[in-house]
């Protein structure tokens, strides 16, 4: 009886010296992972759209998985499924001798981003100043393939904003927006011709700096929690 009271004595103890002295090191949630299904839309800005947003937008969709590292840190993994189409007679861009062209693809990414939330996300431990709704930047890095005649595969870097809401105990929904960066500046090709077409259609050289494709995504989102994490006290510090 003694020892178990003096083992709680210093689990008590050690979780109020991280409060203290490490707030911000404090807790992680409840559940470690999360899994759900995502829902939006996709659309593409290169040299067929250089500005505007949501120009000919289509329907994207994926499976979403979380590791919630503690409460301001996640790692999340996804493979999403959209669509992306592009027509120069929209871009408002003048190409060299008045060539148009114009494409439509599908795409399918495999990637994983880093998640910065705002707030300590959770629906418990209000002790510790956790809040049910959390704003959150992320970025990482994933890889794109593209259908078509002429296919595409390269990586993305993503960059990205979300914002995430604990609705119920363990289930939470979700919104996003971000930019992909495409390592390539062949997204807008489909075709195998010699013709004109939107691979450096200026003649200059591309790199990486100077290709102008991107795919961005809006989604929607909807996550269970899972896998209880350890109730012993030195597990709860971190």
């Amino acid at each position: 009886m003694k020892l178990r009271q003096n083992k709680e004595k210093v689990c008590g103890i050690l979780l109020l010296f991280v409060i203290l002295i490490f707030p911000q090191k404090g807790f992680a949630q409840e559940y470690e992972y999360e899994i759900g299904g995502t829902l939006g839309t996709s659309f593409y800005m290169g040299d067929a759209n250089k500005s505007k947003l949501f120009q000919s937008p289509h329907l994207a969709t994926g499976v979403i998985f979380r590791y919630n590292r503690n409460f301001r840190w996640a790692y999340k993994g996804n493979f999403l499924i959209g669509g992306v189409s592009g027509d120069t007679r929209k871009s408002g861009n003048v190409f060299p001798g008045g060539e148009n062209a114009s494409f439509s693809r599908t795409f399918y990414e495999l990637g994983g981003q880093v998640e910065y939330n705002f707030f300590h996300y959770s629906d418990k431990y209000q002790y510790l100043g956790t809040r049910r709704l959390s704003p959150y930047l992320f970025t990482g890095l994933g890889v794109t393939y593209g259908s078509g005649d002429k296919s595409f595969f390269g990586a993305n870097l993503p960059l990205g904003i979300g914002l995430k809401y604990k609705w119920k105990e363990r289930l939470n929904v979700g919104f996003e927006f971000s930019f992909r960066k495409l390592f390539g500046d062949s997204f807008d090709v489909t075709s195998k011709s010699d013709g004109f077409n939107l691979e450096d259609p200026y003649k200059i050289e591309s790199n990486f700096f100077k290709n102008k494709d991107w795919y961005v995504l809006t989604m929607f989102s909807i996550t269970w929690d899972f896998g209880v994490r350890s109730k012993s006290c030195i597990n709860s510090l971190y």
